[in-house]
């Protein structure tokens, strides 16, 4: 009897979610329903329960505990009919609304045609819920605490290389570094890591259409500036030269859109997301000249796009190696 209840769960979730394929067993049964708990509705079909085990092609999901804060979701994209093990690596961070398996689905198509592995892992609002937390890569605490600044090992950014080096192990594979992607908030959250974790093995960073920045100006508090970041003048000048390519979508450009942050601080950056992009690079270049090193970054703009994922997307995979 409770078999069937247990399969009649199943059904329920397949009403919610999308058609799943018809369970032989028990054990399917919970794979099914053990993805669809954590991933956003509509996005379950398609996706294998990984578990401990290894990464097949599509997509997988396995819980990633191997670091300081909590668990997280890891969704792994394994593209078919290449040697994984030599095959490029990217990471993919989702947007404000945690959509990691939506932005996963919308990268598929170009990294399957070009033989690339994406791992894409989730920051749920139930743990991460303030940009604090996901964005701005948990570094500091809330205002209501003194903004402390946290050990190293708990900050966000620091799930990155420990996931990488899991996926690694999973994949049997010999690649030793990584493409770093994020869009919107995910481009938040990678041109941050590029300025906290500069020595991490990540050897291109891409910030594609971020709604604000920690801008390059030493004299703005952080998070909008660099004042009080608790960040060494040698990383931030590893920062400048890594390489980096800041993606901006030239329709990306409306003042009033709902999910703009408006404060001043962040006017202070332009009006609208494509200005505020501009000058965050031009701003990098200019402080690599005052500091005379060498600037790393690149600009590219796409035409006739605005604030969509799956669009910079069939132009970011160009710069993916």
């Amino acid at each position: 009897m409770l078999r069937f209840k247990f399969l009649a769960t199943i059904f329920a979730f397949a009403a919610i979610f999308g058609s799943v394929p018809t369970p032989t067993f028990a054990s399917d049964c919970m794979e099914l329903a053990s993805v669809a708990a954590i991933v956003e509705p509509g996005q379950a079909p398609g996706i294998r329960e990984a578990g401990n085990g290894e990464l097949k092609p599509g997509i997988n999901h396995f819980t990633f505990d191997g670091w300081a804060g909590k668990p997280i979701p890891a969704f792994v994209f394994v593209p078919s009919g290449v040697d994984v093990k030599k095959a490029p690596i990217m990471f993919m961070m989702h947007g404000a609304k945690r959509g990691a398996v939506r932005y996963l689905k919308e990268w598929v198509p170009h990294a399957e045609k070009k033989g690339v592995v994406i791992i894409a892992p989730k920051f749920s609002k139930k743990h991460f819920k303030y940009s604090r937390q996901y964005q701005a890569g948990n570094v500091f605490g809330s205002k209501s605490k003194g903004s402390k600044y946290k050990p190293e090992e708990q900050w966000t950014f620091s799930t990155i290389e420990p996931l990488f080096d899991e996926v690694v192990k999973r994949l049997d594979s010999t690649t030793k570094d990584y493409t770093l992607y994020g869009h919107s908030a995910g481009s938040q959250f990678a041109h941050r890591f590029l300025f906290y974790k500069p020595d991490a093995r990540a050897k291109r960073i891409i910030a594609a259409n971020a709604g604000w920045y920690t801008m390059p100006w030493p004299k703005a508090a952080f998070p909008y500036g660099l004042k009080n970041a608790k960040m060494s003048k040698g990383s931030f000048k590893k920062a400048l030269a890594k390489d980096v390519y800041v993606i901006l979508g030239d329709q990306d450009n409306d003042a009033k859109h709902e999910s703009l942050r408006k404060t001043p601080e962040a006017n202070r950056q332009g009006a609208h997301r494509f200005a505020r992009g501009v000058n965050f690079f031009r701003e990098g270049k200019k402080q690599a000249k005052r500091m005379k090193i060498k600037f790393g970054w690149k600009v590219v703009v796409v035409k006739g796009v605005a604030h969509s994922n799956g669009e910079i997307a069939a132009v970011a995979i160009k710069f993916v190696e």
